[in-house]
């Protein structure tokens, strides 16, 4: 999506945590190879204008990336999914989810 935005490097994540006091952060943590990851990747396109409009959304290649996917989990205390989402304000994780479970509706009540 054109307004997802690519974490690439460490210091990304601690600017998500410090903007998440502003305004609610989410983090979609995805793996190319995994046909889960596809079908959570098409809901959250589809449902984008419920996430999106509220928060900023972060997209994060767990494959390419593999070491800030641990760090976020190590950052933020929370164990390491794929896919998987999490949801962020005031610094804190207020939601986290994965797999099938990922669900832009559901996702959008935590905003």
């Amino acid at each position: 999506m054109n307004n997802w935005k690519e974490i690439t490097q460490e210091s990304d994540v601690q600017d998500i945590i410090e903007k998440s006091v502003s305004k609610p952060q989410i983090i979609y943590k995805h793996s190319a190879t995994c046909g889960i990851s596809a079908h959570a990747e098409d809901k959250l396109i589809n449902g984008s204008h419920l996430l999106t409009e509220n928060a900023d959304f972060n997209y994060l290649d767990l494959l390419r990336f593999r070491s800030i996917s641990n760090l976020i989990a190590q950052e933020l205390n929370v164990t390491h999914r794929s896919p998987q989402i999490i949801v962020l304000k005031d610094k804190k994780v207020v939601h986290t989810t994965s797999h099938l479970a990922i669900e832009p509706g559901a996702i959008a009540k935590y905003l």
